[in-house]
């Protein structure tokens, strides 16, 4: 049932971006916030349960690619490499999130970051994750990896 509200939220995107299958777009503003004005504050005080992204454990960042992966579909749109070059992501303008932009993640508190996940991402493509695909705990593991794809992250 998950799987088939992702898999129509993806066509529903399709359709929304004229059903071409174009290029995506570039990312757009890759600095700027995309948690609305009102949520901000609220959002940027949200911890990880365990502590800080940038002191992830080992097994939780494991966890959180097996889920990026697989069945969150981050994959899909982000890519493999994180670099927002995945097969349904060429077809979405804006483009999905590159998240070996270092730049960005210096820019963003975990909490905002999650809160995109677990409700999306307004004026792009990204959809909520959570409850529908992912649980609020296996979020959080998904945000620890994809901050792991900035190499100086957890320097």
């Amino acid at each position: 049932m998950k799987r088939l509200f992702v898999l129509c939220s993806m066509f529903t995107v399709l359709a929304f971006a004229g059903g071409d299958l174009a290029l995506a777009g570039p990312e757009k503003n890759p600095l700027k916030p995309r948690v609305p004005k009102a949520e901000r504050g609220k959002a940027k005080k949200m911890k990880p349960p365990y502590g800080s992204t940038k002191k992830a454990p080992a097994d939780v960042v494991a966890e959180g690619k097996k889920i990026f992966e697989g069945k969150g579909t981050c994959v899909n749109c982000h890519g493999k490499k994180g670099d927002g070059n995945g097969p349904a992501g060429k077809v979405l303008t804006p483009g999905p999130r590159n998240f070996t932009n270092c730049k960005f993640h210096k820019k963003r508190k975990d909490g905002e970051l999650f809160w995109i996940i677990k409700n999306g991402s307004p004026g792009t493509g990204m959809v909520s994750m959570v409850p529908a695909t992912i649980t609020e705990a296996e979020a959080w593991k998904v945000l620890a990896y994809e901050r792991s794809f900035c190499s100086k992250w957890h320097k």
